[in-house]
């Protein structure tokens, strides 16, 4: 709130508290010894390469243009049904974020292209703003999405630590493509959600969200040819880990590739604009990193005053046992989703909470994509939802602000009601995995 960068609070305060341990004899000075061990093995650590990888892949699908065509040509497909332009809008918001995985550039390329178009045609201010706010975020949870991958890394490594703590020693470990195909099925389902709702108002308030008249320029054979890339591109990424022929690492490599050769054959790859997408990698993939050093320093720290214990004898003295610990976790992380980025909650949060859940026997992959689906909330929730800054950046000044807000909160409610259908039914996360499973 002060205006210091996130990566250096953590860190600073990690050593303020650190300092005033050493003095009260409550805290280790060798336990800080352990930190360069941290950041060497964050350094070494392969599963990460993949976020500027698909950080890569993301910006170029952004500047290639990719999305208007396909926009253009879905938004006709789709115009004749209820709300059918806010459909395409979640129909090419999914395509694109099961290619680009990030949301704000998800969220401003809707924005800028849909928004107008939509408020042309007569949706309501809220409707429109909720709608592409929603969508954008669904780069959180449809893979390949650079949010699961953090969350994969930090999940593996609680579950070993777990395992270790009840005394295994050879448990078959957690990966990134574990969660990649546990949050398919989910993925989906919040699609087909958003869609159910929007048909609901186009049914029920067609004023709301009219019916687009026919188009004599639609051809099915544009709707292929716009549709085509982004397929094979989620081909390609998702078909190879789900195959097992790559891992999301090298699947990451094959996207950024990929995505680099769509770029050229549409004539939109140059000097300026690969300048432009090495620029942009960079600063995102510096503000993961430095964060995630920073919370690691954090951590330590925590851990170095017996935070970690006090967590677990927390857990494991709450009443009602697992589903209690559970909904505990799941409400606080969805109230630090008002304050905090998904990043920050998911390297200093999750470390915490995560062994000792796991401890009680809880299955990784299903807290996994819990943890993530209930994350995708903190871009909507306001004072400091990504999404809304992102579109109120974007949006025309006759929108008011106050109607970007008031149209996610549907959207927030479908994502809590996912959330509560994962917890009744834990199959729709595990049932996936296991099948596919060696």
């Amino acid at each position: 709130m002060l205006g210091y960068p996130v990566a250096f609070t953590l860190a600073g305060t990690a050593l303020i508290f650190a300092g005033i341990g050493i003095l009260f004899g409550s805290f280790q000075a060798e336990f800080l010894l352990n930190y360069p061990e941290r950041v060497f093995g964050t350094m070494t650590n392969t599963t990460l390469i993949a976020v500027p990888l698909f950080v890569l892949m993301g910006v170029i699908l952004e500047r290639s243009k990719i999305a208007e065509e396909l926009l253009l040509n879905m938004a006709q497909a789709c115009g004749r049904l209820p709300a059918g332009l806010g459909i395409s809008v979640v129909l090419v918001g999914a395509l694109m974020a099961a290619s680009t995985g990030i949301v704000g550039a998800t969220v401003v390329t809707m924005g800028l292209m849909s928004l107008p178009t939509m408020m042309k045609n007569g949706y309501s201010p809220s409707l429109s703003c909720g709608t592409i706010c929603a969508t954008g975020t669904l780069g959180q949870i449809i893979p390949p999405s650079i949010a699961l991958v953090m969350l994969g890394d930090i999940i593996s490594s609680a579950y070993q630590e777990a395992q270790l703590a009840r005394g295994i020693f050879n448990s078959a470990p957690v990966s990134v493509g574990d969660l990649f195909v546990g949050a398919i099925i989910p993925g989906l389902l919040l699609v087909v959600m958003y869609i159910a709702y929007l048909l609901g108002i186009g049914i029920l308030q067609p004023n709301s969200a009219p019916k687009l008249a026919p188009s004599e320029s639609y051809s099915l054979t544009s709707l292929i040819k716009s549709i085509a890339p982004p397929i094979v591109l989620i081909l390609l990424v998702l078909g190879s880990i789900i195959s097992g022929l790559a891992t999301p690492t090298e699947a990451a490599g094959v996207g950024a590739i990929a995505a680099s050769i769509l770029a050229l054959t549409k004539g939109q790859m140059n000097k300026a604009m690969l300048d432009q997408v090495m620029e942009s990698t960079l600063k995102v993939t510096t503000m993961v990193f430095a964060i995630l050093l920073g919370a690691s320093l954090f951590s330590l720290v925590f851990n170095g005053l017996g935070g970690d214990k006090l967590i677990h004898s927390f857990f494991e003295h709450l009443p009602g046992g697992v589903f209690v610990a559970v909904l505990v976790v799941m409400i606080v992380i969805f109230v630090l989703g008002f304050i905090l980025d998904f990043i920050e909650i998911t390297f200093v949060v999750v470390p915490l909470i995560g062994p000792a859940l796991l401890t009680m026997g809880v299955d990784p992959i299903w807290l996994g994509i819990m943890i993530a689906i209930n994350l995708q909330t903190s871009f909507l929730t306001p004072p400091f939802g990504f999404a809304l800054f992102y579109l109120r950046g974007v949006a025309p000044e006759t929108i008011k602000t106050s109607s970007i807000y008031r149209g996610v909160i549907p959207f927030i409610m479908i994502q809590l009601v996912l959330l509560a259908a994962l917890a009744q039914w834990p199959s729709l996360v595990t049932w996936l995995p296991e099948q596919l499973s060696p």
